[in-house]
Order: C-alpha cells, then structure tokens, then sequence
C-alpha cells in the first residue's frame, strides 16, 4: 500500500510540475538539429532562431536548464555578465567558439 501511495504522489507531482508541462519536444528536436548545424560560418540570424527555440518560457534568455548541447557545455563562457542566464548577445559569442 505504501508502494502505491508512493507511486500516486510521484506521479500526481509529476504531472503538476509545470518545467514538464512547458517542454516543447518539438522546439528541443528543432534546437538540437540548429545546434548541430551551425558551423563557423553560420549567421546572427541562425543563432536568433536557436535563441527563440531555447526560451522556452519566452523571458528573452535562456537559463541553464534551458541550455543544450554545446549551449550548456559551454554556458559558463558564454554567461559574460555572471547573471546564471544567457541574453541573445552573449549567446551570439556562441559564434567565436565555432571557428
């Protein structure tokens, strides 16, 4: 019984957690495919679009919990202002790590 009710209150705050409810797979799934484009030749335009796809609450940054890929490995570097939150500028410093 213990089990269940376990299971029950695992599942209950699961399903209440809104960080689960907000995530779009599909903007993950179109991010980690940017990502893995981008080259030292990619655009401010592309870096924009994967700014959009990665804002997942739309507050105009991405937070470390929002980061992916090289985005999250390398989000300490990017993060200029210490502010634990990427703004679109320094995520365009994204490009001088490609070349």
């Amino acid at each position: 019984m213990k089990k269940v009710t376990l299971l029950l209150v695992v599942i209950i705050t699961i399903s209440n957690c809104n960080s689960v409810k907000d995530v779009n797979t599909s903007s993950i799934s179109q991010a980690a495919t940017l990502l893995s484009s981008l080259s030292s030749n990619s655009t401010v335009q592309q870096i924009t679009s994967l700014f959009n796809l990665l804002d997942s609450n739309n507050d105009e940054s991405i937070s470390s919990n929002e980061a992916i890929g090289s985005v999250a490995e390398n989000f300490d570097v990017l993060d200029i202002d210490s502010s634990s939150s990427l703004n679109l500028t320094e995520l365009t410093g994204l490009l001088s790590l490609l070349k």
